[in-house]
């Protein structure tokens, strides 16, 4: 178990020819190159509303949280060395500009309903990430690292859900639910391709 975890490599990452991605189990590599495909999406789902809505609260909303998203998006590449990331990240910005574009569109309910949608995805999905590397960053110093940026962007995307889930207001009709329930599974789809290519 130990071997698999590289448990045993407490080189310093800033070392001559030393990178993080280098000290990191195959596994988390996955996870983290699903990460930064999904932090990419959620720029784009910002720039997408952006694109399209002129409600000013939606606008102040995105701006806010487009920030939010470009910094999580630049400590993910902090940690996943290039040749790691995915090679289908144009495919991961036109998604999510269309999942922010979309329910923009239909008006400020619809982008806040896909907003809490996809980040009760995302939560789930870091949770996930932190409670494996929970028994493990002890045994590591770059799990820890990874561990406490997961635990960081988690905080932040569970505050956007809430958030959103406020403005929102009422809960979403008939049709809503559906979109959001496809952004849900949209969402697990590319989580699942984003692992592998």
């Amino acid at each position: 178990m130990t071997n698999a975890l590289h448990a045993t490599r407490r080189l310093d990452p800033h070392e001559a020819g030393v990178s993080l991605t280098s000290l990191l189990p195959g596994w988390l590599l996955r996870e983290l190159r699903s990460n930064h495909a999904g932090e990419t999406g959620a720029v784009w789902i910002y720039r997408g509303i952006l694109a399209v809505s002129r409600a000013p609260e939606v606008q102040n909303f995105a701006q806010h949280h487009l920030a939010t998203e470009r910094n999580h998006l630049r400590e993910i590449e902090g940690l996943l060395a290039p040749e790691n990331r995915s090679r289908l990240i144009v495919l991961w910005g036109i998604a999510g500009f269309i999942t922010g574009a979309l329910p923009a569109f239909c008006g400020p309910h619809a982008v806040f309903h896909t907003i809490e949608a996809v980040e009760t995805f995302v939560d789930q999905h870091y949770q996930q990430q932190i409670n494996r590397l929970q028994p493990l960053d002890e045994l590591s110093r770059e799990l820890a690292t990874v561990r406490a940026v997961l635990v960081e962007c988690q905080a932040d995307e569970v505050a956007h859900r809430d958030e959103a889930a406020q403005n929102a207001a009422a809960p979403p009709g008939p049709l809503a639910r559906l979109w959001c329930a496809a952004v849900a599974y949209g969402s697990g789809a590319a989580v699942a391709l984003a692992r592998k290519i």
